[in-house]
């Protein structure tokens, strides 16, 4: 077939070459088919397929009308699965080089007898008038943390009209993550826009039969900031697409600058929260002027940030737990019994009681999860060893693997009870000293693999550790000669 590039190389070698012969062949092509396009005076792709002339035989030709059947009653089929279809049906008929003629055919027919595609009008955009968020998953990415997989998301602002954005790292869609992550966005950016946007996230929009449009604590973070509420229609995840292509190049930006880094592997959630940040800075550094304009249309920021912790009052139960947002949490035993207030942060659970805080950890992802430190309860096992047989969280109360492997060779040395009850010792002697400590002990034991272990043993390996050399130290006497000669220079300067 001939080409473009072979027609426009024909006209100029015609004004140059002795004969239309010598150009042809230059051009490489038949006379025939120069003097056609030097009669037509138009590039192959601006003829119709009829005029062009085909240069074989449609393959598709006897099958085509089942083909065109199949893509009106699934508008969504695409040509290569069209193919594989052809292939089942009719074996040895059709070659894996033919897909390419068939896509092509499939093209042209949703082009000119196909059903109708949506469209999406633009909008005219104004400053400072709107905000858009939403939530983007990142474990595409593969980041890690010290070896370990980081699974994430990024809560997404940006600014309709100047596309400033902003982004925080989050674990799931709650409220929490998504009040900050707006917060953080806002206080950064100094300014409050008119308008935020958001699809319908079930932590800001009720969609639900209740007739509220928005959540209860959405309308009052929306009210602190003085931002009116819009949400886009079920399903049309579109109308939010200023964020949703801001998703996609943020995270092209983001691999980009992973692949100039040459790694992944960042040493710690800060390290990588700071590379974000000044990747941020450098995308938002070319928006300046149109930025310029949204500051100086947006409101002033309220005198403080809201907070974004999520209140609840639970009861801690006899086993020392506390249910909060349906996952489970140990807290010290001490509290059992007590009415106790959890605060939910994006990453933090806090438990507060009597106006003090008394224990924090990290907060549970998703549902029916629990999160028990044998440090709150230990002492009671050692009481009750066997409780710990069949403890419904027990396999929380081994924090490391080789805690797993010492408990098991324990109870395969001295049996079910007896093993249970010296794994116990050490994991109160973990909890009383260093579970660092203890761990790095089990380690020379299992390696070793010559005695039993037992807690006398590691008690013998940490005090081994512990003892330290007292050196002496000897202090030089100052000669006091040298205060009388600082004196005395300083008195003839006087």
């Amino acid at each position: 077939m001939v080409t473009d590039k072979q027609v426009r190389r024909l006209f100029a070698l015609i004004n140059t070459e002795k004969s239309q012969e010598i150009a042809a062949a230059k051009a490489g092509m038949a006379v025939k088919t120069a003097r056609k396009y030097q009669r037509l005076e138009r590039l192959p792709s601006e003829l119709p397929a009829a005029v062009r002339g085909r240069t074989r035989a449609d393959p598709f030709i006897d099958a085509w009308e089942g083909v065109e059947k199949l893509l009106e009653d699934n508008a969504g089929l695409e040509a290569k699965t069209v193919f594989e279809f052809l292939q089942r049906q009719n074996p040895g008929r059709f070659q894996d080089g033919q897909v390419r003629t068939l896509q092509r055919r499939v093209k042209v027919w949703r082009a000119t007898e196909g059903p109708a595609r949506e469209v999406f009008f633009a909008q005219q955009h104004f400053p400072g008038r709107l905000g858009a968020s939403d939530f983007t998953h990142m474990e595409e990415l593969g980041v890690t943390i010290q070896g370990q997989s980081f699974p994430h998301l990024i809560y997404h602002f940006v600014l309709t009209y100047s596309n400033w954005e902003a982004g925080t790292v989050c674990f799931s869609e709650s409220f929490e993550s998504l009040s900050e992550g707006l917060q953080n966005a806002l206080w950064t950016l100094g300014k409050v826009p008119l308008r935020h946007r958001t699809d319908r996230l079930s932590t800001a929009v009720n969609n639900m039969i209740d007739p509220a449009e928005f959540t209860d604590r959405y309308q009052g973070l929306m009210r602190s900031y003085g931002l009116e509420s819009e949400k886009t229609q079920a399903n049309h995840g579109n109308e939010n697409g200023d964020v949703e292509q801001r998703h996609h190049r943020f995270k092209r930006a983001v691999a980009q600058e992973l692949m100039l880094r040459g790694s992944t592997e960042f040493a710690s959630i800060d390290a990588y929260k700071s590379f974000l940040r000044a990747m941020l800075e450098r995308l938002n550094a070319g928006r300046r002027e149109r930025l310029a304009e949204e500051m100086a249309v947006m409101k002033e920021l309220p005198e403080r940030r809201m907070e974004s912790a999520k209140r609840e009052q639970v009861k801690v139960d006899s086993g020392s737990l506390i249910h909060v947002d349906r996952n489970v949490y140990s807290v010290p035993s001490r509290l059992i019994g007590e009415q106790v207030e959890a605060r939910l942060t994006m990453e933090q659970v806090e438990v507060w009681y009597g106006q003090k805080k008394v224990a924090e950890m990290p907060r549970l992802r998703g549902r029916q999860k629990h999160r028990v430190d044998y440090r709150h309860i230990i002492d009671w096992l050692i009481r009750k060893p066997g409780a710990f047989t069949h403890y419904r969280y027990r396999e929380e109360l081994f924090p490391t693997s080789r805690f797993r492997m010492a408990f098991d060779l324990l109870e395969e040395q001295l049996g079910g009870y007896r093993g249970s009850k010296e794994y116990l010792k050490i994991l109160a002697l973990a909890a009383k000293e260093s579970e660092v400590g203890v761990d790095a002990a089990l380690r020379v034991m299992l390696e070793a693999g010559a005695e039993p272990i037992s807690v006398k043993g590691i008690e013998a390996m940490l005090g081994a550790e512990h003892h330290t050399t007292v050196r002496d130290v000897e202090v030089a006497a100052v000669d006091l000669r040298l205060f009388d000669q600082l004196f005395t220079a300083q008195e003839v300067l006087q």
